[in-house]
């Protein structure tokens, strides 16, 4: 006769009861993230990456300007009340060897360093969020985040969309030059990152 561990069989039946859940909880928070990304088109209207001091915590230029990585930033605080900028420099402060060196800083800024897509890459990894990177769009969820290098030099980023391009895939918002718009876009550059950063308050 075969005993069973009837805790561990209420456990297993709990833990599949949560997975619906929790994927109800991950598409709102992805729902969330999107919306708060998409109220910055047509109020985001400029590409500006010069230096600006920033007041701390929750600095920001004017939302009429910004670079990509501004339209993460402010979404995660609109959606969540999730600050990157002090996130981002505090993970900076306790692992300064951890992020890229490229423009010669010795410590932390917090005026630019979330403003830069390497950190944030690198932020998000050492956060969990990052994914395998998806060469087609059935690989690529609403909500996610994505890199990519324009031109082979130029580091981007954006959000996923839960709208489909002309194309099939799934459209993007993001700043690429002209504002934040929302366009087909995924694959129009090569991609070098996939996070879904999930963030406490």
């Amino acid at each position: 006769m075969i005993e069973f561990d009837r805790r561990a069989i209420l456990l297993g039946l709990s833990a599949c009861a949560a997975w619906p859940l929790q994927a109800q909880a991950t598409r709102r928070t992805a729902a969330a993230l999107i919306a708060a990304a998409r109220r910055q088109v047509g109020v985001t209207l400029d590409y500006d990456p010069a230096y600006s001091v920033l007041a701390f915590p929750n600095g920001d230029v004017a939302r009429v300007k910004g670079v990509c990585t501004d339209v993460l930033i402010r979404a995660y605080r609109d959606a969540f009340g999730i600050d990157l900028q002090a996130l981002v420099n505090a993970d900076m402060r306790g692992a300064f060897g951890a992020y890229p060196r490229r423009w010669g800083l010795r410590r932390p800024d917090r005026n630019i360093d979330h403003r830069r897509v390497p950190n944030l890459q690198t932020f998000m990894s050492r956060k969990g969020a990052q994914l395998p990177l998806a060469g087609t769009s059935a690989g690529w969820r609403p909500g996610d985040i994505f890199t990519s290098l324009i031109g082979d030099k130029l580091p981007h980023t954006g959000i996923v969309s839960d709208r489909r391009g002309p194309s099939g895939n799934w459209a993007v918002i993001h700043n690429i030059g002209g504002g934040t718009r929302e366009e087909d876009g995924l694959f129009a550059h090569k991609l070098t990152g996939r996070y879904r950063l999930m963030l406490d308050g």
